[in-house]
């Protein structure tokens, strides 16, 4: 199993509550285990619990940095995200998932990429672009494997589900929907289920199937009572939009009576989902003809927009207002209504408009200030005349390459390269014309360099070429073809009559145990015999 997903050690086998983080610190016994452990706590909460770990998540993030685990810190983040996101600041939420993207995009983290291509999809799904929603959902479910938990794995299909829905394709996200089910049941995650057949019965509901959909709140209301949970109010609301669909308009305001007489509201998810409810009271109440109760509705309805600043749900209000104004033949003021809702119509989508783009600049942004990070890390690791690798990318890159060579068992081979007598270049024709020779050796090298090989330039006319996974036979094999290619290369157009030649000092470590210094040092004695001997050859170590 992947390090970042390991479990506390069987000795100390307690899952650690999400609450003891503030207990843990760098000094205590498996406190890695420990911190991962609660992170996966976290990140299968319960949904109405999402709140408990706002303080969790920022200690989950302080402990990692300081146990240098930039995995964990990372998860800790997308954590914090999905608590900023389900709390209205989408642009941080969004913001916070590209970040991390990127930083697992680069040192792929299939778990991390996962996690936050499934952020990413429910954020810009949440500003209205479906097409990169679909994208990121897909990205997530690609990178999901078996190991991980199931409500994780249920996740990230349900909402691959939703976003397919969305894009057009009921049957492809009933298909992943089913998916998802089929993982959370055996699982015994009745939450997760629940969710997954709320979003299955309001997908039948908005196709016209009320059979099927009649059949969904069934299985819902079964796990309800096997376990004895009420439902929440997303789930009231589909239940009694159903209902409705039906004309059994009685039967769907009593679904929603949590929410009416207040004892729903500790179920609330999302911040105008006690308005959205309402709406649907309010319109039951009108089709079966309760004026006076379908008013008492809308009315409350306004004040709980107007107190929580919900612009959406108001200009429904005042949809709903004017036909039920109409209903009682007050065809003015249901008129008069009809406008303002228009005019706040055409406010709001004005106003969604420049939030999505607010928000995709913000993620925008981000992208690009990741980019130029890379290119500016990039450049700074590359020869600016020749374009190779410098010096500074070798320190980092060989010590890697050795330690991968360590672990895996492998040989890694190193040559120096040296020109010959190339000072005569400069001082005969010029430096312009000794850049020239400089830049078209690099093309040679970096054509000598294939597969995972490095090539870089040292300094002067030094450079260096480095072979992973290549024995000693093969590397001078290699270097010996490098020579050649270098002596024959037509250079007359260049240096006139001087010629153009190579050492090379080539080193091989059959099991990678060995250090950067160390290496170069036995390239560059072995380099030394290739020029005391008479240049333009490959020397290696003594057989």
């Amino acid at each position: 199993m992947d390090a970042a997903l390991q479990t506390v050690p069987a000795d100390d086998a307690t899952t650690p509550a999400i609450y003891e983080l503030t207990n843990l610190s760098t000094l205590t016994p498996h406190a890695e285990a420990r911190l991962a452990a609660a992170l996966q706590a976290m990140e299968t909460v319960a949904i109405t619990d999402f709140r408990n770990v706002v303080e969790p998540a920022r200690a989950a993030e302080r402990l990692a940095a300081e146990l240098g685990r930039d995995d964990l810190q990372m998860r800790a983040r997308l954590v914090r995200a999905d608590v900023l996101r389900r709390q209205g600041e989408a642009i941080e939420s969004g913001r916070i998932a590209q970040q991390v993207n990127a930083w697992a995009t680069e040192r792929r983290d299939a778990y991390l990429l996962a996690r936050s291509h499934l952020h990413l999809a429910v954020f810009f799904r949440h500003v209205g672009d479906l097409a990169d929603a679909l994208t990121h959902a897909v990205s997530a479910v690609a990178n999901t494997s078996d190991e991980l938990p199931a409500r994780i794995r249920a996740r990230h299909l349900s909402v691959l589900s939703m976003v397919l829905y969305e894009n057009g394709s009921p049957d492809e996200a009933r298909r992943r929907a089913q998916q998802a089910l089929e993982i959370a049941a055996p699982a015994g995650d009745d939450e997760m289920s629940l969710q997954i057949l709320n979003n299955l019965a309001y997908m039948a509901y908005k196709l016209g199937e009320p059979d099927h959909a009649r059949q969904l709140i069934e299985d819902i209301r079964a796990i309800s009572v096997r376990n004895g949970a009420r439902l929440d109010s997303s789930v009231l609301d589909t239940v009694a939009r159903i209902e409705m669909m039906q004309g059994r308009y009685a039967e769907a305001e009593a679904a929603l009576r949590p929410v009416l007489d207040g004892t729903a509201e500790h179920l609330l998810t999302d911040g105008d989902l006690i308005a959205e409810c309402l709406l649907t009271v309010a319109e039951a109440q009108r089709l079966r003809g309760a004026v006076d109760a379908a008013q008492a509705t809308l009315d409350r309805t306004a004040r709980v927009c107007e107190e929580r600043t919900l612009a959406s749900a108001r200009a429904r209000v005042r949809e709903e207002q004017a036909q039920l104004y109409a209903m009682t033949g007050r065809f003015r003021e249901a008129y008069e209504e009809h406008r303002r809702f228009y005019a706040d119509m055409q406010a709001l989508q004005s106003a969604q408009r420049e939030a999505r783009a607010r928000a995709l600049q913000a993620v925008f942004e981000t992208e690009e200030a990741r980019r130029e990070s890379l290119r500016f890390r990039e450049l700074a690791q590359r020869d600016a005349l020749t374009g190779l690798h410098n010096r500074r990318y070798v320190d980092e890159r060989l010590a890697l390459l050795l330690q991968e060579a360590a672990e895996r068992r492998t040989p890694l081979s190193a040559a120096l390269i040296d020109l010959d007598h190339f000072k005569r270049v400069n001082d005969t024709l010029s430096h312009a014309t000794g850049d020239v020779v400089l830049q078209q050796i690099a093309g040679l090298l970096t054509e000598a360099a294939t597969g995972a090989a490095v090539a870089a330039r040292l300094g002067g006319e030094e450079f260096l070429l480095i072979l992973p996974d290549t024995g000693a036979d093969e590397a001078v094999r290699r270097c010996e073809q490098l020579r050649r290619t270098i002596a024959g290369h037509p250079w007359r157009p260049v240096t006139g009559g001087i010629p153009v030649t190579a050492s090379l000092g080539v080193t091989t470590i059959v099991d990678g145990r060995s250090t950067p210094s160390a290496l170069l040092a036995q390239a560059d004695r072995n380099l030394y015999a290739a020029k005391r001997t008479g240049r333009n050859r490959v020397v290696a170590d003594p057989a």
